[in-house]
């Protein structure tokens, strides 16, 4: 009889697919991280080009294309001031490739992973594939990633920790302060912060820092996609940065797995990061506005929610009963323990469509939550 890794036995199928199986067709869809904007017009047109003049037929070399990881080296430079060489860059398959080589390419069997719990459902599961031990972090009562919460967890097994501001599926932004704590952490321990920075662009109330600013450039590796950045989750292009020794360690892992990522993507990726910007701001905007709307209509139905202060989620305390009362109701959300266990008594709301579903999202959710009060 055939056998399974225990890696891969550690692992199940995400929560958030198992309550989109059980929704109806019909139903209004608040559990999808998935911005509802097109991608840039400039963007598709870079690719379709390529393709029609055949030069997105072949590999590229393993790390993306040099004029890519350039774009993305003046990305930073260009809105954290923070100067990178493309050579320390890799183009992956999406933010999600990113964080597998990453965990692959550092986790060893016993070594520990502190992660945010209620946390993105991928960090937990990312590290036990690589062998290693997720170290569930709580959370402050606002939902940001408590500093002194890092560093007292932190063990002789400790491998790395995870910083992902703004936050998946808080909404949290850390504060400077925190950011710098973090780095220094990371300094001071010897203990390399992974920090995922898809949801850079979508920030309400106040600024988007980086560890990377502030830490040894050797402690710090950096996760980042144009699928939230500018609305491209199906073009699957994203990357990580870090020091000349880690990428080139992240390098085996990502041309045994990938190769490349696809070159169509690459183009595309390309012309988002250096074309017109203004969809950043229509975004942003439209997200804050709706941020506004979904927080407003839940506090008038009687749930506590921490503002989000960037993404395109929030987080209620929601009663027991509340997200399956909602699901057989025709509203989509998906249940806090999904990412975590001390996500428990919680959920997740994606306010990533329009303003009408919205509207009437919060009318079946007055319904659901009187019927389980």
């Amino acid at each position: 009889m055939y056998s399974f890794s225990d890696r891969v036995e550690s692992v199940s199928i995400s929560g958030i697919r198992e309550v989109f199986e059980a929704a109806g067709e019909d139903a209004i869809n608040l559990g999808l991280g998935q911005p509802d904007f097109p991608a840039p017009a400039h963007a598709r047109d870079a690719a379709v080009e390529a393709i029609q003049a055949g030069e997105a037929d072949a590999y590229t070399e393993n790390k993306g294309m040099m004029s890519l990881r350039e774009a993305i080296a003046a990305k930073h430079q260009r809105d954290q001031n923070i100067t990178v060489n493309p050579d320390e860059i890799i183009a992956t398959a999406g933010g999600s490739e990113a964080l597998h080589i990453v965990m692959e390419a550092h986790i060893d069997p016993g070594d520990e992973v502190l992660v945010p719990d209620p946390g993105f459902v991928s960090y937990d599961a990312l590290t036990r594939l690589a062998g290693g031990t997720p170290v569930p972090v709580p959370l402050r009562d606002d939902l940001t990633l408590d500093p002194a919460a890092i560093e007292e967890r932190i063990t002789a097994d400790t491998a790395a920790f995870v910083v992902n501001s703004p936050g998946n599926p808080t909404g949290a932004v850390s504060s400077q302060t925190d950011i710098r704590e973090f780095a220094r952490i990371a300094d001071e321990y010897d203990v390399f912060c992974i920090s995922d920075e898809v949801y850079e662009y979508t920030v309400f109330d106040g600024e988007f820092h980086s560890p990377l600013a502030f830490a040894d450039r050797d402690n710090v590796v950096v996760v980042n996609s144009a699928s939230k950045l500018y609305s491209m989750t199906g073009w699957r292009l994203g990357w990580v940065l870090g020091s000349t020794s880690r990428v080139e360690r992240m390098l085996r892992v990502h041309q045994y797995t990938q190769a490349c990522a696809a070159a169509p993507s690459q183009f595309a990726a390309e012309a988002a990061l250096t074309g017109p910007q203004d969809v950043i701001t229509e975004m942003t905007d439209s997200f804050e506005r709706r941020r506004d709307l979904i927080v407003d209509g839940l506090t008038d139905i009687g749930l506590e929610v921490p503002t989000p202060r960037g993404a395109f989620y929030c987080m209620p305390k929601v009663p027991d009963g509340f997200v399956m009362e909602c699901l057989e109701r025709g509203v989509i959300i998906v249940p806090g323990d999904a990412f975590g266990a001390n996500g428990s008594g919680y959920a997740r709301l994606s306010y990533a469509t329009d303003e009408e579903s919205l509207r009437e999202a919060l009318d079946i959710m007055q319904q659901a939550y009187t019927a389980v009060s």
